[in-house]
């Protein structure tokens, strides 16, 4: 962890300019009718879970560079997680991926304490073989022809809720990279119809209190067809699978220019949104850092989602997702936590009543100024009072540098070398 002093010192630079920016923020909004402690209250409030995959460097199907003090497990992992939430005090909980982070429940909870993290949703992994498996997933997993290895699927995501049973977590995570690379190669109802079969299994071994999240993707590494490849199959997974059985949407799984903002709503009015991965993407399957392309996209999806807070059920996860091929993992995590909060922020200021009526008048430009109204508020200082009042970094990145994390963990961590291909 990162000496509080460090914190302290970082934030004396910035924190009179600060009181400023914010006092005269707050007088902006009072005009327009919003309370800034109110905001700040829920921006404090809000959270969004950190992968444990993602403070390792990432990579392409091509090549991966790898970075200096890169964590060598998953305790190594909770620490550089444990700093992202020191800093930003917005990520109060780690998402594991298994058999990645298998380790003894106890030790897991005992490392998540000392650097003051909690579990959210687990993860399980069966779109690549491990050393000790006796099937493989070369060609699929819970849609395998074969039913000892859809079985031998269904046993790990078993696995994985028992685990986070032990550990608190409340969620099962599902994606399968099963699909097909050639016409013909598979028979797209009986191949869905083994999906549904096994998931249904997994589901049957959850818990009361837990929720089921499959999540969608376009493709990759099935480049022909996908078994989940988009939101309306995803949906049809939930409906047949149960009541505790959700969706999840993950930003950059949809094809460009998808109106991904929409199917949050779609979602959302059926009872079927169960969370998010956030992350951004110009192409496809990116990963690229939270709100790097397109913030304006990540207000919509909130501005989704504050609508529906309203209904005190609508509880969706929130977890990052992304791959990070040339920043310091810990700096792009820190940087996206802080973007969601305020793309969340934003959502907050738009002026709910007006936007109603102008839609039932039809008008369209009144509409789309208020929502840009809330978006081109500069929030930043309501953030950063929220960090600084809960004992984070005003500028979580400067701290982060100044603190000389990664070149002290870099002399205790092993240099990993080679280029393979593969994230993470």
């Amino acid at each position: 962890m990162i000496n509080d002093t460090i914190i302290a010192q970082d934030n004396d630079r910035f924190h009179a300019t600060l009181k400023a920016d914010y006092d005269a923020l707050g007088e902006h909004l009072d005009r327009r009718g919003i309370d800034i402690a109110q905001i700040k209250a829920k921006v404090s409030n809000y959270g969004v879970a950190v992968p444990s995959w993602g403070v390792g460097t990432g990579g392409t199907r091509f090549a991966r560079f790898p970075g200096s003090g890169e964590p060598r497990d998953i305790f190594d992992k909770l620490d550089d997680c444990g700093v992202i939430q020191q800093l930003t005090r917005a990520t109060p909980s780690v998402s594991l991926h298994i058999p990645w982070d298998k380790a003894p429940a106890s030790d897991l909870l005992a490392k998540a304490e000392e650097v003051g993290l909690t579990f959210d949703a687990m993860n399980s992994n069966t779109f690549q073989d491990q050393p000790d498996q006796p099937h493989s997933y070369k060609y699929g997993s819970l849609s395998h022809t074969d039913a000892a290895t859809r079985q031998q699927a269904v046993d790990h995501n078993i696995e994985c809720i028992e685990l986070g049973g032990q550990l608190g977590s409340k969620a099962l995570t599902i994606w399968v990279g099963d699909g097909s690379n050639f016409p013909g190669q598979t028979n797209f109802t009986r191949q869905f119809e083994r999906y549904l079969d096994a998931t249904k299994q997994v589901y049957n071994a959850l818990p009361d209190d837990w929720t089921l999240l499959t999540e969608h993707k376009m493709y990759e590494p099935a480049f022909y067809s996908t078994v989940v490849q988009d939101w309306g199959t995803n949906l049809l997974i939930a409906q047949q699978t149960g009541d505790r059985a959700k969706c999840l949407v993950d930003l950059g799984h949809h094809a460009p220019n998808a109106n991904v903002e929409m199917i949050v709503a779609r979602l959302t009015q059926f009872g079927k949104l169960g969370g998010f991965h956030f992350n951004d993407s110009k192409y496809g399957d990116d990963d690229l850092d939270t709100g790097s392309i397109d913030p304006y996209r990540l207000f919509l999806v909130f501005n989704e989602l504050v609508e529906a807070e309203v209904n005190p059920d609508f509880n969706p996860m929130h977890m990052l997702d992304q791959s990070h091929n040339v920043t310091d993992p810990i700096e792009s995590l820190m940087v996206s936590a802080m973007e969601v909060q305020r793309a969340y922020a934003q959502a907050l200021l738009v002026d709910r009543a007006a936007l109603a009526g102008f839609q039932d008048d039809n008008d369209p430009l009144m509409a789309t100024t208020t929502l840009k109204h809330g978006f081109r508020t500069d929030v930043e200082p309501i953030l950063a009072m929220a960090r600084c009042e809960a004992r984070g970094a005003i500028c979580p990145v400067t701290a982060y540098r100044a603190s000389q994390y990664r070149a002290k963990v870099a002399q205790k961590r092993p240099a990993i070398t080679g280029a393979g291909g593969g994230i993470v």
